[in-house]
């Protein structure tokens, strides 16, 4: 597990340090536990590595015998050429596994951005992401062990800033709020309400003294009431030992502020609405940075027992004036406020602007599905009425009749031949088939009746 912690150090710009002696029934009983999150995206990935470089005795050598300037600089990546074939072929599934992943992640942006039935190309998609090399995706070679512990070691760098900016607009957030909503009541509840929010402030200020975190006082306090011991019998190399839970040699920054609970506790309380948990995060994290400020003098981010043992004998160990609190701090400035008052109106007219946007497109929508059901009965009907003309009885073949079953007869052209029937268009059905038509000459009586003789 040292081994593990150390890895894991390294790679996130981590110096060694030389582990001191444990006794051995301790080192038996313990079991050390897990690391800690480093709260990166490709945490899981950088964990699996450092687990299964673990496993090479080579590397484990070469690891233990490299500072922290080797790391960084990517010396240490060269040995990677040098592992076993097993631990390679380990190496070269994780980094397959994790190009999936991130391929999973941009196709997920992608749809999320509405931008669908786009080809992809990966490999240059997959340079946004620093950690690993994209133009091999394949195999896990040195330049992804150099890239992962560059990438590990700036983001760490850069992990306290970026808290302490997203505290800063929390707390902006929060009075901004504040402020709208005394805005909203009339005259004598905004006095009310000033008056509440004062008296809670002053009752978060009432709590007993915090010590100075690494100062005589703290360490003695938790000596006294986490360790059960007599604070007349403080001793820092034993209180060394006793904090150092994973008996690496070191305290990291996870158990330097598992000793500031006790401070914390004076200040915070989860059952108390005037105090803020959010607040008290960002309460461990100053507390912490304040003692690797003045303890750890390699500026690793580690406290081995040398550096420990040598803040005991400052003269500023014994400091006696306290610890200012959060509340006690300027966190932003009024002209910090107004800018992020500034930013929140943008940012509502933006947003303001696209919902007016989705609400046109929506209503287009709309209109355009009543066009498409319109068209869709229409369709319908036609379907309906062929269906109803199919299932009708045809009618005798013959002449073509009409709406009412009158038959249709079309007139006889001019040059018809003098033998072919002429009907009229408006002749009955039942009329007989010999009637002259008008514009025929009447034949002579002689001829009407050639049996009666003229005298």
């Amino acid at each position: 597990m040292h081994l593990t912690w150390l890895i894991s150090a390294a790679l996130l710009g981590l110096a060694t340090c030389v582990p001191i002696e444990r006794p051995k029934e301790k080192q038996e009983e313990e079991t050390p536990p897990e690391p800690s999150d480093t709260g990166l995206f490709y945490h899981r990935y950088l964990q699996e590595v450092i687990n299964v470089l673990e496993t090479d005795g080579h590397f484990r050598e070469k690891l233990q015998a490299a500072n922290a300037e080797d790391i960084k600089s990517g010396k240490l990546s060269k040995e990677l050429d040098f592992v076993s074939h097993h631990v390679r072929t380990k190496l070269d599934e994780l980094k397959r596994q994790e190009v999936s992943r991130l391929r999973m992640l941009l196709k997920a942006k992608m749809d999320a951005n509405m931008e669908q039935d786009v080809q992809i190309d990966h490999r240059n998609l997959l340079k946004q992401f620093e950690h690993l090399d994209p133009q091999n995706q394949h195999t896990f070679e040195a330049r992804d062990l150099e890239l992962l512990i560059q990438t590990a070691t700036k983001h760490l760098e850069n992990f306290d800033a970026d808290h302490h900016n997203e505290f800063k607009r929390y707390e902006m957030m929060k009075e901004h709020e504040r402020r709208e909503y005394l805005k909203s009541l009339d005259e004598e509840k905004r006095r009310e309400e000033e008056a509440r929010f004062e008296e809670l402030k002053k009752k978060h200020k009432e709590h007993p003294k915090v010590n100075a975190p690494g100062s005589q006082d703290q360490l003695k306090e938790v000596w006294q009431e986490t360790d059960g011991l007599d604070p007349n019998e403080f001793d820092p190399k034993t209180f060394f030992n006793l904090h150092d839970t994973n008996s690496d040699g070191v305290l990291d920054e996870q158990e330097l502020e598992a000793l500031f609970t006790k401070e914390l506790e004076k200040v915070y309380d989860p059952r108390n609405e005037e105090d803020d948990m959010l607040e008290m995060e960002e309460e461990r994290l100053r507390m912490r940075e304040h003692v690797m400020k003045n303890v750890d003098l390699n500026k690793d981010r580690l406290v081995n027992l040398d550096e420990f043992l040598k803040s005991t004998q400052r003269k500023d160990f014994n400091e006696a004036d306290g610890w200012k609190t959060v509340e006690e701090t300027q966190v932003y400035s009024e002209a910090e406020l107004q800018r992020f008052e500034a930013e929140l109106v943008a940012q509502e007219t933006e947003l303001g602007r696209r919902a007016e946007q989705l609400r046109r497109q929506h209503e287009e929508l709309q209109q355009r599905q009543v066009q498409l059901d319109a068209q869709k009965k229409e369709y319908q009907q036609a379907v309906l009425q062929m269906e109803q003309r199919k299932s009708q009885p045809q009618p005798e073949q013959g002449h073509p009749a009409g709406p009412g079953g009158e038959l249709k007869f079309q007139a006889q052209p001019p040059h018809a031949a003098p033998g072919d029937h002429q009907f009229l268009p408006d002749s009955h059905p039942g009329a007989p088939d010999h009637a002259p038509q008008q514009n025929q000459v009447e034949p002579s009586r002689s001829q009407q009746h050639p049996e009666v003789e003229i005298q």
